[in-house]
């Protein structure tokens, strides 16, 4: 009872008001805490349901709002978005900052799990897949193993693929191959048949090219040290190194002639990009990409930078730069990627999944889900956030704001599907191929 009268009193005291002061409201009151020894308790982290909802609430919210493409900026400003959710997350749960991406047993990290593994080629000579950061050694190897098999074609597929430089690769090529065409022309001729090493024109066109020397040794060239006379009276001769044409090459000059066109028509050897095709079944969570580094023509260092950057600046930056010089700001950050995820989604839910090159065009992406359907004589037609039509297929991804992901509906020609059920022929229950339905995945 006296600790109930202390309280009104109290009360009574923090409503009395002197002159000129305002009653303070009852409800502002602050009520005295009771004093504990027990330490605050921590802040309980989201549940990964919390997240995965917040996740796929902020992927309805992009797709809505004005019906054309992403821009770049907006692409950037979205994946910000969710990379800031991602760190608070972790933070939340005492994680550092720099192992936000990393999944853990602790915290299950289904939420975090990249959409991709990372970006994969195929080497053209082996068919194996492998990641980007090993496709050049791949290659060199395979190369190199190539030379048991043909050390002619070999050595070629090193000058074209390794040396970075066309048109010191063209110029190369073009000397090389004239020298092969002067002993064709003129076989009697012994000053075509060698080579001198120490030559400036050999030392400035192909000796510096990786794989030339290789070349020659494999198409009947041998080294040699040659005397050579010296140039006044009193002067003696001295040696030097060259490329002396084997005898049996003579007879064979058929060889060196096609050996030539083989060096002129050759291109490098380049590893293509394996689309790394999925197919999921229906998801809310169609609209949410998590992509590794791989996706970025950045450092991870530069990655967070630009992140952090953006996050204090678009704002401003937007309401301050006219149209133009957004547009053209937005050009650039376009060329931070280089590659892009896309998903395709069909009439029925299902969705169809691809790597690209961020600067393909769109008739790369039509030939794609072509090449995926049943029947690839259905006409059909992709639709972009926001359901603006893509129909110039000569458009690059990068240009239609459909970088570094994307997703896009699938809608068909409405007179042919209208014949199609006219007909009344029973129609598959998914126009995808059966193989593709057989490996179908669950989007997590």
């Amino acid at each position: 009872m006296r600790k109930f009268f202390q309280e009104i009193k109290a009360d009574l005291k923090f409503k009395t008001a002197g002159p000129g002061q305002k009653l303070s409201e009852p409800s502002r009151v602050p009520k005295e805490k009771p004093k504990t020894d027990a330490a605050p308790k921590p802040r309980q982290a989201p549940t990964d349901e919390a997240q995965m909802a917040a996740a796929a609430a902020l992927a309805r919210m992009e797709l809505k709002g004005k019906a054309k493409a992403l821009s770049s900026h907006d692409a950037i400003k979205n994946q910000v978005r969710k990379e800031l959710l991602a760190e608070a997350a972790a933070s939340e749960k005492g994680l550092p900052a720099e192992e936000k991406d990393i999944p853990s047993p602790e915290s299950g990290g289904a939420a975090a799990a990249p959409s991709v593994s990372g970006v994969y080629f195929v080497c053209p000579l082996t068919g194996a897949v492998v990641r980007k950061d090993e496709k050049e050694k791949h290659l060199r190897e395979a190369i190199q193993a190539y030379f048991s098999v043909d050390p002619v074609a070999a050595s070629i597929m090193e000058i074209h693929t390794f040396n970075r430089d066309r048109e010191r690769v063209r110029v190369g090529v073009e000397t090389m191959a004239k020298y092969l065409d002067n002993i064709y022309l003129h076989p009697e001729e012994e000053k075509y048949r060698k080579i001198k090493l120490q030559n400036k024109v050999f030392q400035e066109r192909i000796s510096c090219l990786e794989g030339t020397h290789r070349f020659f040794q494999a198409v009947g060239f041998e080294t040699r040290t040659l005397p050579v006379p010296g140039q006044g009276k009193k002067e003696t001769s001295t040696t030097e190194e060259f490329y002396v044409l084997k005898e049996e090459m003579l007879s064979r000059l058929e060889d060196l002639k096609d050996y030539k066109e083989q060096l002129l028509s050759s291109e490098p050897v380049r590893a293509q990009l394996d689309r790394q095709l999925c197919v999921f079944k229906p998801s809310p969570e169609a609209a949410r990409f998590e992509l590794p580094n791989d996706f970025y023509n950045l450092t991870a260092e530069e990655i967070k930078r630009e992140q952090r950057l953006r996050t204090e600046a678009v704002e401003k930056a937007s309401m301050l730069r006219t149209r133009a010089m957004r547009e053209k700001e937005e050009q650039r950050e376009m060329r931070k990627y280089n590659y892009t995820l896309l998903r395709v989604r069909f009439p029925d839910g299902y969705i169809l999944q691809g790597t690209f090159y961020a600067r393909e065009s769109l008739s790369a992406l039509y030939s794609f889900v072509r090449e995926a359907l049943r029947d690839d004589w259905l006409p059909f037609e992709l639709l972009g956030p926001g359901g603006l039509k893509l129909t110039d297929e000569n458009l690059a991804f990068n240009e239609c704001g459909l970088v570094p992901s994307a997703l896009l509906s699938l809608a068909w020609d409405a007179a042919v599907m209208a014949d199609i059920q006219a007909a009344e022929e029973e129609q598959p229950p998914s126009p995808l191929k059966p193989e593709l339905l057989a490996r179908v995945q669950t989007l997590s």
